[in-house]
């Protein structure tokens, strides 16, 4: 239900947790893979009746309590002059990254001019949702766009933008800037268009040692969530020992990867509203085993300001029927 995932997210007490999934629209579900037949990824995100279609078919089946657009974290290098596709195989390509210092000069065009079908695709879900289930936008955040688009890839180090914020760090500040400066306007958009809260995926900021993040990157957290006039998750991955820095974003809900302790992370939060975490691969096991660590979450993270979600996206390859148990064992909570 939309209110009961905004009252989580305010820190109150409910009834039981709000549930949804990071990558809830996608390729375990037979239907997505029949219409994303007919379809190219950018194709599909970029026509908004598909994209709502895409949507909307883990509510039909799983009735979460948010619904998150069916859109990609990388949607938002179009207006800094940025070209991308989606490889097989590999996953994100950046056609045109940076390669010089010279390339983090860019400018800021308009969102909504380049791109209005996510508006068009917010706005058909707050009607078609109603007060059932809140709508969730999201976006990259900068470190983790100016990772992609130094390394032109997927990476289990992005080397290349950490790299650049070594031998040229005034470029790496500059190219941090131009993503901010266009997160700010992308975010602001999609609360004027619909949504409910914006979910900030600054995934590889992890990658950071902590010094480095809160001299480039906190700052830059902290202006996204003061430019949102919406209920706003930070999410990061490998922060487990900083949590700290997540919560200094000013963020209403801290979201957690499968590695953090959620009992630890209330000791270490105090209030502060979280989101997540059970491990995405927990989802291969046995459907009675997927309830039991469910409710086992749902008891650690206690009855007030929690949203019931996975440490990070649903894998392609996971049985329908676990995701299934996973919103049938938050569903069953009773307080």
């Amino acid at each position: 239900m939309r209110d009961l995932f905004l009252r989580a997210a305010r820190g109150e007490r409910t009834e039981r947790p709000p549930v949804w999934m990071m990558r809830q629209a996608g390729r375990y579900l037979p239907e997505y893979r029949d219409l994303r037949s007919d379809y190219s990824f950018l194709e599909a995100i970029s026509t908004p009746d598909v994209a709502a279609e895409i949507s909307l078919q883990p509510y039909e089946r799983f009735e979460p309590d948010a619904v998150v657009m069916y859109s990609d974290i990388l949607t938002v290098l179009e207006p800094l002059g940025f070209s991308y596709h989606l490889e097989s195989g590999v996953g994100p390509v950046v056609e045109n990254p940076v390669e010089s210092p010279a390339d983090t000069d860019r400018t800021v065009e308009d969102v909504r001019e380049h791109l209005p079908y996510v508006g068009e695709l917010l706005s058909r879900l707050a009607a078609e949702l109603g007060s059932d289930a809140a709508t969730l936008g999201f976006t990259g955040g900068p470190f983790t766009l100016a990772a992609y688009t130094c390394q032109g890839e997927p990476s289990r180090s992005f080397m290349a933008v950490r790299r650049l914020r070594a031998e040229h760090p005034e470029a790496f500040e500059r190219l941090l800037r131009a993503f901010t400066d266009v997160i700010v306007d992308y975010v602001e958009f999609q609360v004027e268009s619909g949504a409910d809260a914006i979910q900030l995926f600054d995934t590889y900021a992890g990658l950071l040692s902590p010094a480095d993040y809160r001299e480039f990157l906190l700052p830059l957290h902290r202006e996204i969530v003061e430019a949102t006039d919406a209920p706003t998750i930070v999410f990061a991955r490998n922060l487990s020992g900083n949590l700290d820095l997540l919560a200094d974003t000013g963020a209403d809900v801290v979201g957690l990867d499968w590695t953090v302790d959620v009992a630890a992370a209330r000791e270490q939060l105090g209030d502060r509203p979280i989101q997540g975490n059970l491990d995405p691969a927990l989802l291969y096991g046995e459907p009675d085993a997927v309830r039991e660590r469910t409710r086992a979450v749902v008891d650690a993270a206690g009855e007030a300001g929690h949203i019931l979600n996975l440490g990070h996206g649903v894998d392609r390859h996971t049985p329908v029927e676990n995701v299934a148990a996973f919103f049938e064992a938050a569903q069953s909570v009773s307080r």
